[in-house]
């Protein structure tokens, strides 16, 4: 009689497996800490709408590779959607230097776009339990690294700017804790301020118009 109640309790688990597996849902595929490596193509311009390109050939833009990583965390809600926050800091190789024969719109001798600072969040659709599409938006600072020089003296200074940055992507699982990503963002920049090296204070800021086009893919692992 002992053996028949075991092998009956035995049945009764595995049967009950399947059903456990099916309550999952597809968002809940996407739930929990997150972090991951980005790369991607990174362009800068100035988001004036006047045409200053009358007369010559102006640079009004410089374009880099973009990388870092970013942090993130997602809940579901409900079958498909997802919701969550992420912080990501990228570094930029986007640079133009105006000893050359073509001038760049920014006027500023050398600049070079910095470090990146990004807080937001994102909501999500999963498609399946291992498709989500997403779209994202939030908090976007660009520091600019310049340097200029009237012929006799050479002034390095960075500019931070302040904006905000709107974007969509899709993540796809690549097995039980690791996906990829593929999305593309747009940062406006409309407020700035010089920092100044050592005991100088930073400037009072003022209005800018810079806009920042990014494609970017990662690679990251969920915990």
């Amino acid at each position: 009689m002992k053996k028949i109640c075991a092998i009956l309790a035995a049945g009764t688990a595995i049967a009950a497996t399947p059903a456990f597996a099916q309550d999952a849902t597809p968002a809940e595929a996407f739930s929990g800490f997150r972090a991951e490596a980005l790369v991607g193509y990174d362009h800068h311009r100035s988001g004036s709408s006047e045409d200053v390109d009358n007369t010559r050939d102006l640079k009004q833009s410089i374009d880099g590779v973009t990388y870092g990583g970013a942090i993130g965390y997602d809940i579901p809600l409900g079958s498909n959607l997802v919701v969550g926050a992420e912080a990501e800091i990228t570094e930029s190789s986007a640079g133009w230097d105006n000893n050359n024969d073509q001038p760049n719109v920014f006027n500023l001798g050398r600049v070079d776009a910095g470090r990146q600072y990004y807080v937001g969040g994102r909501v999500g659709y999963a498609m399946s339990p291992s498709t989500m599409v997403y779209a994202k938006g939030g908090y976007s600072n660009q520091r600019y690294l310049l340097q200029g020089t009237d012929g006799t003296t050479s002034l390095r200074q960075r500019l931070d700017t302040d904006g905000y940055r709107v974007g969509a992507g899709v993540e796809q699982k690549l097995g039980a804790n690791s996906y990829v990503k593929v999305e593309y963002n747009y940062n406006n920049y409309s407020k700035g301020e010089f920092d100044f090296n050592g005991n100088t204070p930073d400037s009072s800021r003022f209005d800018i118009d810079t806009d920042r086009h990014v494609v970017m893919a990662g690679v990251g692992v969920r915990f």
